[in-house]
């Protein structure tokens, strides 16, 4: 199993643009969840919500192609670009990618 790289930048103020190992087979939520990163996934990580919201940097080319389901829920979600995808979604195929992880803190309870 190869592993490659992602990088996790954040608009919320004060948090540190990290790089973490992702494996092939692995998402950006998967990542996210096992190095502490509050990424919300209200529905588990199944496809069924927006709240994952990540915005692909670069290596777009390095993960699975969007589903019209989850273009859909992108649809959904708060401030979606060209560059939006959902964390749950964006499983590594190939090569290193880098994300953007919009402010979190507009959830409530956060």
């Amino acid at each position: 199993m190869e592993i490659y790289s992602v990088r996790i930048n954040f608009e919320e103020a004060g948090m540190q643009t990290v790089d973490l190992p992702i494996a092939e087979g692995e998402s950006v939520l998967d990542v996210c969840l096992e190095n502490g990163i509050d990424l919300q996934h209200n529905c588990g990580g199944v496809c069924g919500c927006s709240t994952c919201h990540v915005y692909v940097n670069k290596g777009m080319d390095s993960v699975q192609e969007i589903s019209d389901k989850e273009e859909d829920f992108i649809d959904r979600a708060v401030n979606p670009r060209i560059t939006s995808r959902l964390g749950c979604q964006c499983v590594m195929i190939d090569g290193n990618i880098e994300v953007t992880i919009p402010d979190q803190s507009q959830f409530l309870g956060h």
